[in-house]
């Protein structure tokens, strides 16, 4: 599994911890330090079956400071795909990828379905 997380991000904290308590073994990768490639977002936006605007982190700073949300409709996918890899405060977090699911943000039930009961 492939964990991307941002280590000031609390809802991170407590996704790792999850992980950590059901001893999930996983990659650690820091979003802002080496953030997903647009390749890679292809692919789990593509693997994950949701709407592609669930991986912006509308909650962000620079989400908000870009005015994402008026400019968003009018872009392709592939504009949007690029726009997210080009800066990692813009992935919604965590993100967690496995060869059969992609996780967006943590719900602990969500996971659990995902990776306890599968």
């Amino acid at each position: 599994m492939l964990f991307l997380q941002y280590s000031k991000c609390s809802t991170c904290r407590k996704a790792k911890q999850w992980l950590d308590d059901h001893a999930l073994l996983y990659t650690d990768r820091p979003i802002k330090e080496q953030p997903p490639t647009a390749e890679e977002l292809t692919l789990w936006y593509r693997q994950s079956g949701l709407p592609l605007k669930r991986f912006f982190n509308t909650s962000g700073l620079l989400y908000r400071a870009m005015q994402l949300k008026d400019k968003l409709p009018a872009m392709t996918e592939e504009e949007q795909l690029q726009l997210l890899a080009s800066d990692g405060m813009l992935v919604k977090r965590p993100l967690l990828v496995t060869d059969s699911t992609v996780l967006v943000g943590f719900r602990p039930a969500d996971w659990e379905k995902a990776l306890l009961n599968g």
